[in-house]
């Protein structure tokens, strides 16, 4: 008996498996974070166009009008209508589309090294790029959806974050993956062995 635990206790113990983390760059890698948003809101505006084709599909000579517009006159807003639909479109894209649009930009930027404030302040650019950019042609920017949009995107996308990195602690590869595409199911996609981006 004495032998057998002295047998026992000379052999080394298995080390206790770490378990899996969620790996965030150590420094932003703006190129990932830029192909992917711009990819994003790429496949966003042509389900516009789809969805929505009056003005957002139009091909003619009024896409240099909306554009100039744009770029020369302020942002919509209307002080008289009801809150949050200062610009004329419904409450549930003011609040809940642009709310997610922000958030995913926000985590995407997260998701590739950025810290909170670096990752609010690409929110804020994307969103802007959105605004003028990829709506200029068929809408005037809209004021709100400036300021909205990156502060949701921030008090989303910091929660998703969070989530994201909690979810990668489970030891479970089968639930940990799925928790992961519920919490990120873009970034996971983005991060598949299909697409292989790094963050």
């Amino acid at each position: 008996m004495i032998l057998q635990l002295a047998v026992a206790s000379a052999q080394p113990a298995a080390p206790p498996e770490p378990a899996p983390t969620f790996a965030v760059p150590s420094s932003p890698r703006w190129a990932p974070a830029i192909a992917i948003v711009t990819v994003q809101l790429t496949a966003l505006r042509f389900t516009e166009a789809y969805l929505y084709p009056e003005p957002f599909a139009a091909t003619d000579s009024s896409v240099f009008r909306h554009y100039r517009d744009a770029f020369t006159q302020p942002p919509l807003f209307d002080g008289d209508k009801p809150a949050f639909r200062w610009d004329g479109d419904p409450l549930v894209i003011n609040v809940v589309g642009h709310g997610l649009l922000g958030s995913e930009l926000y985590l995407r930027a997260r998701t590739c090294g950025f810290g909170w404030a670096g990752s609010w302040l690409f929110a804020a650019a994307a969103s802007t790029a959105w605004e003028y950019v990829f709506e200029g042609n068929g809408v005037r920017p809209s004021l709100q959806d400036l300021l909205y949009t990156p502060v949701a995107g921030l008090a989303l996308g910091e929660g998703r974050f969070a989530l994201l990195r909690l979810a990668g602690t489970v030891r479970a590869p089968v639930l940990r993956a799925v928790l992961r595409a519920v919490f990120d199911p873009f970034g996971e996609l983005a991060r598949s062995p299909v697409v292989r981006s790094p963050c």
